[in-house]
């Protein structure tokens, strides 16, 4: 299976280690929390068998290792499954069933042979609508009957909301013609297209979808009950977030009001990460409102 529609910047950003570490500083301390609380409460029991496509590194593959799970990881970038093997040290007597270089349209396993998949990255590094019904279609293919995929999305919103927040402390972004055309085409197509004649230098060439465009991309791939959450709410927004994390009142406080938001329709496109919790359909597809 060719990687036609994951740019070349993007792979190579993953391959020279960018992955490493996202999760355990800033907004991936918040990520990472409660994305892990979602899954404790819709996985099937361990030891159920878990596909983390396109898990990067494996910080959630290791983490579900440890709870019991039989863990696949899958990543296109060689050097983050090099790096996954770096986690062992951090889960004395734990191993992942295997970690595994390829493609998330192209899985080299045996069809209904999961019990749920972890879709974290790929959505939004495949940037042609064709391609990601194909890596949802391989996703539908390899869940047993019924079987749940846990779907992250990226939201149109997000660089400019991290633009704004971060302006004139960070950057000077939204003075930018070229960046402000980028933020424009993102919130209008989803396109995220990086600009020659900015000083971003953020994500390469990129996907982003809007709740409505990841419900309907969902159902056209095979998915039911499409529950989503604004995984990060309100949360990224608080100042100084790696210092206040380590007050686990103020922990505490953080994901209470994000779980207060984090389907409330108006406010979802307020976290810059989406979560999907879908159901492999049987019939017609609902969504969860």
């Amino acid at each position: 299976m060719k990687d036609k529609t994951i740019n070349a910047d993007v792979l190579a950003a993953y391959n020279a280690g960018i992955e490493k570490g996202r999760l355990r500083s800033g907004i991936g301390l918040i990520e990472f929390a409660r994305t892990m609380e979602l899954l404790r409460e819709f996985l099937p029991p361990a030891p159920a068998v878990l596909y983390d496509i396109g898990g990067g590194y494996g910080e959630y593959a290791w983490a579900l290792a440890a709870l019991g799970y039989q863990v696949h990881l899958f990543d296109l970038s060689a050097t983050n499954i090099q790096h996954s093997a770096s986690l062992a040290a951090e889960h004395a007597g734990i191993e992942l069933a295997e970690a595994t270089v390829c493609d998330a349209r192209a899985i080299p396993r045996p069809s209904a042979s999961a019990d749920a998949i972890l879709l974290f990255g790929p959505l939004y590094h495949i940037v042609e609508k064709a391609e990601r019904l194909s890596a949802l279609a391989e996703c539908s293919r390899l869940l047993k009957e019924d079987g749940l995929l846990f779907c992250a999305a990226i939201s149109p919103f997000a660089t400019l909301l991290w633009a704004a927040t971060a302006y004139g402390r960070n950057n000077q972004l939204l003075t930018e013609p070229a960046f402000q055309e980028m933020i424009r085409r993102e919130v209008s197509d989803g396109q995220h297209c990086k600009p020659e004649n900015s000083t971003y230098r953020g994500m390469g060439r990129s996907f982003f979808h809007s709740p409505h465009r990841l419900r309907q991309e969902l159902r056209e791939g095979g998915f039911a009950d499409n529950d989503l959450r604004g995984i990060l709410g309100c949360g990224w927004l608080v100042p100084n977030l790696d210092q206040v994390w380590l007050d686990p009142i103020a922990k505490a406080a953080i994901l209470s009001s994000i779980r207060l938001v984090e389907k409330e329709e108006n406010l979802l496109g307020l976290s810059t990460h989406l979560l999907a919790i879908s159901h492999k359909a049987k019939a017609a597809a609902t969504d969860i409102g």
